[in-house]
């Protein structure tokens, strides 16, 4: 009779269900020395009679739960005696037994649907969001963290770096950028927000002014006549020049009414309006647009910019006490707070997670139920039986235990009404 084994790995008997098989077997022992005691003293002390008949009665009930529990798992001496290892004898019918019995009360949509309705899954998460750390809360963050860095650290990043710069590059491609262009523009003109770009440019044609003074000296004198450069007429023409320049630049920028400040405002109204309906200006920024994106300066700025959100992503994972505790961990926490305030949001996040929950239930759970079945069914038996035996074995060491008390007192009152009859 194999009562105790020692298996390796995971399916190693567990100590709590070693020292129940103990107490369990250890009590059948005592009742059959007790039994032997009470027939050897019984002929000469009668009373010992009740002590026989608890202790015969006790080993017969011992004996029947011991077989009874055995037979479940194995057979009992190893005798292929009939009805006897019903779990490995019905090792795919449990599964399959099991698998109908998730998909009847847990992965039906409609059973789905009423039980995620019960749970309000957005206030559990802004209170998980805005509670300070620690407890069971922090553990989880920090292992939910540990495990992101983990990922992160496992994926290959040449080629994840390269699905992001490709994905941010067929985002903008397909961005029709030129009708934004158009609209922002016609809003800061609505708003006076151009202004300081308009007074910008005029400063900036102001100090190109006078830092190319002496370019426009030496245009004006290479191209006036011999006579002008011999009376000196040349540069009397060019400092007329250099001053009516500058001095249109400034009424320009002192006069909000100048005519040629109103030009440029309506050459930018125009702007405007052909960048949002015009196709020929729609397809020239659009060719800018791509040769900005194939442009290798464009590239290695989008390769940085996965370096710095992926190294970001990093720190935070590696550290999520010190990302509360930034401005990240404020806006978490602010968004946690209006998570248990703002009702309407909370119930379009339950709402949402409700829908998900359902729809994956719809569309994955067969294939939950056949998983669950078919990794049953590819256990070898000696693999179920134990990992149930180990996970239901102590329960029934209890039920020999109770099967050896609850017999000897049932042949106990037995005698009792044997004698008194």
């Amino acid at each position: 009779m194999k009562l105790f084994t020692r298996l390796p790995g995971s399916d190693a008997v567990p100590p709590a269900l070693v020292r129940m098989r103990v107490i369990a077997t250890g009590l059948l022992i005592v009742m059959a020395g007790l039994f032997l005691v009470a027939r050897a003293i019984e002929p000469r002390y009668p009373a010992f009679g009740f002590v026989r008949a608890f202790a015969e009665a006790a080993m017969v009930g011992g004996l029947a739960d011991w077989f009874a529990v055995t037979a479940l798992f194995r057979h009992p001496l190893g005798l292929p005696i009939p009805h006897t290892a019903i779990v490995p004898r019905n090792k795919d019918r449990i599964g399959d037994t099991l698998a109908a019995f998730l998909r009847d009360n847990f992965l039906i949509p409609g059973v789905v649907a009423r039980r995620m309705g019960r749970l309000d899954v957005a206030a559990s998460a802004g209170r998980w969001l805005a509670s300070p750390s620690g407890g069971g809360e922090g553990r989880l963050r920090r292992g939910a963290s540990r495990l992101a860095a983990d990922l992160l650290e496992a994926l290959d990043q040449h080629r994840l770096g390269g699905m992001v710069k490709s994905s941010i590059g067929q985002r903008l491609r397909a961005l029709d950028i030129a009708p934004l262009l158009g609209q922002a523009l016609d809003a800061a003109i609505a708003n006076d927000r151009h202004l300081p770009l308009l007074n910008g440019i005029i400063r900036w044609a102001g100090r190109t002014l006078s830092a190319n003074e002496p370019l426009i000296r030496d245009m004006v004198h290479e191209r006036a006549g011999s006579i002008m450069r011999w009376t000196g007429l040349d540069e009397t023409l060019a400092n007329k020049i250099i001053d009516g320049l500058d001095q249109m630049l400034a009424d320009m920028a002192t006069d909000p009414g100048h005519p040629l400040r109103a030009k440029a405002e309506e050459g930018l109204r125009q702007l405007a309006f052909d960048l949002q309906f015009d196709a020929v200006t729609g397809a020239r920024v659009e060719t800018l647009k791509s040769e900005i994106i194939d442009n290798p300066a464009m590239q290695r700025w989008l390769d940085g910019l996965w370096e710095q959100a992926r190294a970001s992503l990093l720190r935070i994972a590696r550290d999520p006490d010190a990302s509360r505790s930034g401005k990240l961990g404020e806006a978490l926490r602010q968004l946690g707070t209006t998570l248990q305030e703002d009702a309407r949001l909370r119930a379009t996040i339950n709402r949402f997670v409700r829908r998900s929950t359902v729809g994956m239930v719809a569309d994955y759970g067969d294939g939950i139920v056949r998983l669950v079945s078919e990794t049953i069914r590819g256990w070898d038996a000696d693999t179920i039986t134990r990992r149930l035996e180990n996970a239901v074995g102590r329960d029934l060491q209890y039920i020999r235990i109770n099967g050896t008390v609850v017999g000897g007192l049932v042949g106990l009152a037995i005698h009792a009404i044997d004698i008194a009859l």
